[in-house]
């Protein structure tokens, strides 16, 4: 794949190499070539983690060599939860998370933090989510940046997620300029996840071209397995051409499961020399 050869890859650790305990997975990466990875947030919705546990994973990830390129603010993926940035009853928790999220991101080299929106609420006003949302969004920001990183806004697809409101690559970018606007940092970017695009049935190739301008991160997995590239449907060449016309810098996070449930073996459409963040 020649066109993988202009950008620098990071893997995210919570969603390949999931059969190992989250401390290996550092290591892991990075005997299969891996110089970064990102992190969806690791230590559930119920509780931010103690300082042995921050210590902890820093330790995973220095001794094994490995930079964290990105981190989810407080989510509970698992459990079918999309974020907390919108959620009345988790306002507190949000708030509390920010500064822990943001100072773990900025020990490890992290330079993306990732809000999801969360799910629309069942008897809360959308509207009302929505402010609020703009409320967190702007702290995060403003985290972030105090940090040197960017807060990262993204759309997930209907189907996966029918309660989220950002089910378009335009949703989530007319989000980005709000915080932009409200903040006056610039440092809310649209991340770009060429899967979730593509089940949305927009066209990723048409959203690169589009939004090149507010994409500040890229993940990718193929469509519509949620595998690695190759299993279906998706060019990749093509769009890994096109974020490198787009002038498109940074790394690409590969979040995907792999289609044998080993991760080790999911890499092969990836030549090991290509596998570094550093281009």
């Amino acid at each position: 794949m020649t066109a993988a050869a202009k950008h620098g890859f990071t893997v995210n650790l919570s969603i390949l190499f999931g059969e190992l305990p989250l401390l290996e997975r550092p290591a892991a990466a990075a005997a299969a070539g891996f110089t970064a990875a990102e992190l969806w947030w690791p230590f559930g919705a119920e509780h931010n983690p103690s300082r042995a546990e921050l210590d902890a994973l820093r330790r995973a990830f220095t001794q094994a060599g490995v930079q964290l390129t990105g981190l989810n603010l407080l989510d509970d993926l698992s459990e079918g939860a999309r974020g907390t940035v919108s959620l009345p009853s988790e306002r507190d928790r949000y708030r509390a998370n920010v500064p822990v999220a943001a100072e773990l991101a900025a020990s490890l080299g992290a330079t993306a933090l990732n809000a999801l929106y969360g799910n629309r609420v069942e008897g809360v006003d959308p509207a009302e989510q929505d402010a609020l949302a703009l409320e967190h969004l702007v702290l995060a920001a403003r985290a972030a940046y105090g940090v040197g990183a960017v807060l990262l806004i993204e759309a997930l697809n209907e189907a996966e997620s029918p309660d989220y409101p950002l089910v378009s690559a335009a949703a989530a970018v007319e989000v980005v300029d709000g915080v932009n606007a409200a903040t006056g940092l610039g440092n809310a970017r649209f991340l770009c996840d060429l899967y979730h695009l593509a089940r949305n049935g927009e066209d990723p190739a048409a959203v690169i071209d589009t939004y090149a301008d507010r994409i500040g991160h890229v993940q990718i997995a193929d469509t519509p397995g949620r595998n690695e590239p190759g299993t279906g449907e998706l060019d990749f060449e093509d769009l890994f051409a096109r974020l490198t016309a787009a002038g498109y810098t940074g790394v690409i996070g590969l979040e995907y499961r792999p289609s044998t449930g080993i991760s080790a073996d999911s890499f092969g459409w990836l030549p090991r020399e290509l596998r570094t963040a550093a281009r």
